[in-house]
């Protein structure tokens, strides 16, 4: 990956939706050129997929919670993972080093969401307990820049 690369995936950061050749005037290439290298940082897995952000807020979804998970022995991270993904409120969870097995970011409705949800989490039977802490404010969110 080069320089014009980057150039590239930097704008596309910004704006998914630009056009090749709207990329092409900014790097100096024709929109051929630049679909060439856009489909190549997409096979090697740089790029993987273009998505819409959107306000869970507007959607109804205003409690979220960071949750650090607490599991029997040395439980699996593959286990872990099974216990969380099927939970449709859990964005994203994360093995960490520490006393807790992991760490899961949850959003839900409310806070009766999120209890239903803990609850649901608590039922796998490698999960010992959970600590929540609910967010009262979101200070920022940095996406990674390349």
């Amino acid at each position: 990956m080069d320089d014009v690369d980057r150039q590239i995936v930097a704008l596309l950061r910004q704006d998914a939706r630009r056009s090749f050749q709207s990329i092409g005037l900014r790097v100096s290439l024709s929109a051929p050129a630049v679909k060439r290298r856009v489909d190549k940082l997409e096979a090697e897995g740089v790029v993987r997929g273009y998505t819409a952000r959107v306000d869970p807020g507007r959607f109804g979804w205003t409690t979220h919670a960071i949750v650090s998970l607490f599991c029997e022995g040395r439980m699996p991270a593959a286990e872990v993972r099974e216990a969380v993904e099927r939970h449709p409120e859990v964005e994203a969870a994360y093995t960490v080093a520490g006393e807790a097995s992991a760490v899961v970011h949850v959003r839900a409705r409310d806070t009766a969401h999120l209890e239903e949800t803990l609850e649901r989490i608590r039922d796998h039977p490698g999960v010992t307990r959970t600590q929540t802490q609910i967010v009262l404010s979101t200070l920022f969110e940095r996406p990674f820049e390349a």
